[in-house]
């Protein structure tokens, strides 16, 4: 699978051939750094006092990188595929070759911040229901009006939550047919270019 970079991202990237293959693997620390404890100015502004250009180019040169190592990351891009897709951009074969180092070097790394970053939802633990129905009261004797209790069990990051849900069961058929829905939904082609897209 290779990389589909945008002519923003190509433009970002185009400034590595201009400089030094030392700073280049600099820039790949730093595009690391980045993803670990966020942008920080100042060494923008020392690396853009050294290399005689704007902080703007050296900033838009390490996210163009860190784009390029955590979508490469992400997808979990063979060898092969990483050297197609930065072929396109025309680099010298020195260039590509530190930039397939770098990515080999910390793709694991980034991967780790990655899945550290995403958000932990509640997981599913167990479920218990009732069925509750009423069939008369005091001033209706003839009456069925039931009702369904769901306990819902939940865990997130190891503390276990339960939450107790009521209601009718038309609401209940309802909202199955939605879920129903949903899994069919799920299943088209359009949903799963999606979702690999996420992981």
């Amino acid at each position: 699978m290779l990389l589909d970079l945008s002519e923003e991202h190509k433009e970002h990237l185009a400034f590595l051939p201009q400089v030094d293959s030392a700073v280049v693997a600099e820039f790949g620390r730093i595009a690391v750094e980045f993803l670990r404890r966020g942008s920080n100015p100042k060494i923008y502004e020392g690396a853009a006092r050294k290399l005689n250009v704007s902080s703007d180019t050296i900033q838009h040169g390490v996210e163009g990188l860190t784009y390029l190592l955590t979508e490469s990351s992400k997808l979990m891009i063979s060898e092969l595929d990483f050297q197609d897709s930065v072929f396109v951009l025309g680099f010298s074969e020195e260039l590509n070759r530190l930039l397939l180092q770098l990515y080999l070097d910390n793709r694991k790394e980034i991967r780790t911040i990655l899945n550290e970053l995403t958000p932990r939802l509640p997981s599913y633990h167990s479920l218990e229901w009732r069925l509750d129905v009423q069939l008369a009261s005091r001033s209706l004797r003839q009456q069925i009006k039931p009702s369904v209790t769901v306990k819902l069990h939940l865990d997130q990051n190891g503390d276990h939550s339960t939450h107790l849900l009521q209601t009718d069961p038309a609401t209940l058929l309802h909202l199955v047919q939605q879920l129903e829905q949903a899994l069919e939904e799920m299943k088209t082609s359009h949903c799963r270019r999606v979702v690999r897209s996420i992981k």
